[in-house]
């Protein structure tokens, strides 16, 4: 059920995987409805070193996660938890320096995200939801086996049989949104978790200390959703890549996946920068972006303009407040290309753990 609701909120969105395609985190895109209603020093952390058999195991228990990055210029700190997807499930994060953190600070800036805006009011919207979850499923009626090659049939047939099992309905599904649901099963079944631990204790820690959350998003507006529902439902997306590269990472990538997750609970920030990476949301993001409605949309330079929102947002914080508080994808803050990287280029004096 809690996948089912995942996927329709993305086809809702039109953007069934992250917004930035270079993160490899969980979407941040959302629905607003107009009308609708209905600094303390943690104890050392432990080393990779401790852990006993990384390719199998995936670690539990209360576990510290990552020290903050802090990007500062003329006595204002801006403090950046990295965050990763996926992490171990049986993980307790132990998050004392982050809500002291935020306590003391004047803002947390959201995460880079894109909100879908609609003047469709609730029973109204109502209407919608039959039309939304036909645009799960291929257009004409189609399985999943007539929109893909033999061979990534074949593929797709051994990895459904080791993480979904009989599940019928999937065969239905677009091959974007049968890649999403087998990574869900497969994440679950290898002891981690796709869910948005760090986002909900940044969310309750700021609304605890009565700390404005900021956005850092671009907001998308409909005006006909109905319309655009029915155009989606019928269009075919390009998204055979995308269905090709996640199975691939499931096939080969589970175990840097353990790695990633148990690099991240432990704090080991060197051995997140040492571990390779293969995003296969870059293919995903581009079956949806690339179509002729996207455009019309605005969507086709979403990942430009997020970037910039994030730094509008980072930089204004950083002209105003004393202590803010960010987070984002780890891959923004250790890649030579990302966010820290364009900061440290403006000037601003970068702090890494």
């Amino acid at each position: 059920m809690r996948s089912s609701r995942r996927t329709v909120a993305l086809v809702a969105c039109l953007v069934v995987l992250p917004a930035h395609a270079q993160s490899a985190e969980e979407p941040q895109a959302r629905v607003i409805e107009a009308q609708a209603t209905p600094e303390t020093s943690p104890a050392a952390a432990p080393t990779l070193d401790d852990i006993v058999d990384m390719e199998a195991v995936v670690v539990s228990g209360a576990l510290p996660g990552p020290r903050m990055w802090r990007v500062s210029k003329d006595g204002h700190d801006l403090y950046i938890l990295g965050t990763l997807s996926p992490l171990p499930r049986r993980m307790e994060w132990m998050s004392r320096e982050v809500e002291d953190t935020i306590a003391r600070s004047q803002a947390v800036i959201a995460p880079p995200s894109v909100a879908v805006h609609s003047d469709v009011g609730f029973f109204r919207g109502l209407a919608l939801v039959p039309a939304l979850l036909r645009a799960r499923n291929n257009p004409g009626k189609r399985k999943l086996r007539e929109m893909v090659s033999p061979e990534l049939y074949a593929r797709w047939q051994v990895l459904k049989a080791r993480y979904i099992g009989r599940d019928r309905g999937v065969e239905k599904r677009r091959p974007i949104l049968a890649a999403q649901e087998l990574y869900e099963a497969a994440m679950r079944k290898s002891g981690l978790d796709i869910e948005n631990v760090v986002g909900k204790v940044v969310e309750k820690a700021a609304r605890r200390a009565d700390v404005p959350v900021v956005p850092a998003e671009v907001r998308l507006a409909i005006e006909d959703p109905k319309s655009v529902l029915k155009e989606f439902n019928a269009s075919t997306l390009a998204d055979t890549e995308c269905f090709s590269r996640t199975m691939s990472r499931i096939e080969t990538d589970l175990g840097n996946m353990r790695a990633r997750a148990n690099a991240w609970a432990v704090g080991d920030i060197e051995a997140l920068r040492a571990l390779p990476f293969h995003n296969q949301y870059v293919d995903c993001l581009n079956a949806i972006t690339e179509t002729g409605l996207a455009r019309r949309l605005g969507m086709d330079d979403l990942p430009e303009r997020v970037d910039s929102a994030w730094m509008e947002a980072a930089e204004d914080a950083l002209a105003n407040n004393a202590v803010t508080f960010a987070t984002l994808p780890m891959t923004q803050l250790v890649s030579g290309t990302g966010y820290i990287a364009r900061l440290r280029a403006k000037g601003y004096e970068v702090e890494a753990p």
